[in-house]
């Protein structure tokens, strides 16, 4: 019979024959998500054999990963600042460079009152929701035109027990009120880029949450044009951006009034989110 270590050298061998990137991590994981097993229990049981249902079942995750379907969508589950959350094909697998924009916007934000978050372009929640498990006065609206993602979103928010609520919307059109801060990592890749993509966002993630059109700004310039009348004075609005696009976001927020403009790197050292706030007098045009 088949043991741990050669179902798991399968995995290994045939990924990286398909020439998919971090191959033996992902044979790994897929491994560990199908067994249930954690590194420590392998290293001791590695010879023992594998039972034929789990060898089956791995078997069949690794040839669907073998076709760069994304990892997440295999098992249902990404991690992000510190949470599970439920992913599919309807939204995005959150990033790690995501996490940026999640830090940026808990400096920004008080903790000892109640606020009111806006994210918009949610997707799977895991903004909102990683900001709201870290502020527990604050209650959240998550805004997204696709509903797949909502149901995504209202899934994860019930898992957290989140103070959320979920607005199918083409941006702003069934939004009322003023909010403390809105979030938003919007579509920004260029049309023309698409293709060029690696073949697990190009050909499995959602288009509508990759393409920016033309210049890849097209969502911040409308998210602007109305952002100004759902925020309070003081307000704080922040962006993920792409890494070449710092100048541009910061340039078209101070043209529509907003104050302490900044951009933030990520990890990496490159551009990745954008933050300013709302004039106090209420001065936007």
């Amino acid at each position: 019979m088949e043991s741990y270590r050669e179902l798991l050298d399968f995995g290994k061998k045939y990924l990286n024959e398909k020439k998919i990137e971090n191959s033996h991590l992902d044979a790994w994981l897929l491994m560990e998500y199908v067994c249930k097993i954690s590194r420590s229990w392998y290293f001791i049981h590695e010879e023992e054999p594998v039972k034929d249902q789990e060898s089956k079942a791995y078997r069949e995750l690794i040839r669907k990963r073998g076709e760069h379907i994304p990892l997440q969508q295999l098992t249902n589950e990404a991690y992000f600042y510190g949470m599970k959350f439920y992913v599919d094909e309807n939204v995005l697998a959150p990033r790690p460079d995501t996490e940026t924009l999640v830090e940026e916007v808990l400096k920004e934000l008080p903790t000892d009152r109640e606020l009111e978050i806006l994210d918009m372009c949610t997707g799977s929640g895991c903004i909102l929701l990683s900001i709201l498990a870290n502020r527990e006065k604050a209650i959240g609206t998550g805004v997204d035109l696709s509903e797949k993602a909502l149901a995504v979103a209202r899934r994860n928010g019930q898992d957290c027990q989140a103070k959320a609520r979920w607005i199918c919307s083409d941006l702003f059109e069934k939004i009322k009120g003023r909010y403390d801060a809105i979030v938003s990592n919007p579509p920004y890749i260029r049309t023309s880029v698409i293709q060029g993509l690696m073949e697990e966002v190009r050909l499995y993630e959602p288009y509508m949450a990759l393409d920016g059109h033309e210049d890849g700004l097209f969502f911040y310039r409308k998210i602007l044009n109305q952002a100004g009348e759902h925020l309070k004075p003081g307000g704080l609005l922040a962006f993920e951006i792409g890494y070449d696009q710092g100048e541009e976001v910061a340039s078209l927020m101070e043209e529509k009034g907003y104050i302490q403009v900044r951009t933030v790197k990520d990890l990496a050292g490159l551009d990745r989110v954008v933050t300013g706030r709302k004039n106090q007098e209420e001065r936007y045009v």
